[in-house]
This record gives C-alpha cells, structure tokens and sequence, in this order.
C-alpha cells in the first residue's frame, strides 16, 4: 500500500473577494489519502495551514448527491463541478472543483488499498459513478 497525494486547482467561493477576480482566482489545493494511517480518510489542504480530514465514503457520495458529514458538506453543481464546504469555529470555507480531478483522485485511493481493506465492491463503485456521474 501506497499513500497517494493528487494537486488539484479549486476555486474558493467567498462573499469577501476585493474584487470580483478574486473570488475565481483558482488556488492550489493538495488532495491526500494514507492508506497506512487510516483508509476511511482523506484529506484535503487549502492555501494557509487548513487541512481537513474526513471519511473518504463522504467525497464519495457527494459527487452524485448532496452529502454531509459533522462539519463537512459535498454536494454535486452542474454536471462537471463538485463543492465542497467545511465548517470551523473560524468561519466557512466553500471550495469548488472539477469533478474529474476529485474522480480522479478517488480512483487512485482505491488502487492504493489492497482488496481487503478497499473491497472490490467500493471500488466498482467509484468506476460506476464516475462514468454515470459523467453523463448526467
């Protein structure tokens, strides 16, 4: 098993922006999952020391209909973008993706598991989605 760590451009969704370039200026966000530390979790980093970790089964499930999690919420938009919103005592932050590049990370957290941690039915899954995902 192998840890997978995937870069993805993201736009970060705010009513704060000075302007309104800003507020579609594309950040980069790392997209990480470590099968040895725990294989339910990912974790997403924003710009700045945010990390988020939480179940992967919930990224999963958001990409098709809307999901939530404590304080993390995905929910599909349109049919080629995701968002996906985390709640802190600091504040809001809403970060919106290409749905391909969250697939694509996903499918390869399944690659790195071994089928008795992964289940083959999880991963069929996320192939399923994926594909159906694409053509709604």
């Amino acid at each position: 098993m192998y840890a997978v760590e995937q870069y993805a451009r993201a736009h970060i969704v705010t009513d704060t922006a000075d302007s309104p370039d800003d507020e579609h200026r594309a950040v980069p966000v790392a997209l990480r999952y470590d099968p040895e530390s725990d294989p339910r979790q990912v974790h997403i980093t924003l710009p700045g020391p945010h990390d988020w970790a939480f179940s992967r089964d919930l990224l999963e499930k958001g990409l098709r209909a809307p999901a939530e999690s404590g304080a993390v919420r995905v929910w599909p938009c349109g049919r080629v973008q995701a968002v996906v919103e985390f709640h802190s005592s600091h504040g809001v932050s809403v970060v919106q993706f290409d749905s391909k590049a969250l697939i694509r990370f996903l499918r390869r957290t399944y690659t790195a598991t071994t089928p008795a941690t992964a289940g083959g039915r999880s991963s069929a899954r996320v192939m399923h989605g994926a594909a159906s995902h694409g053509r709604a």
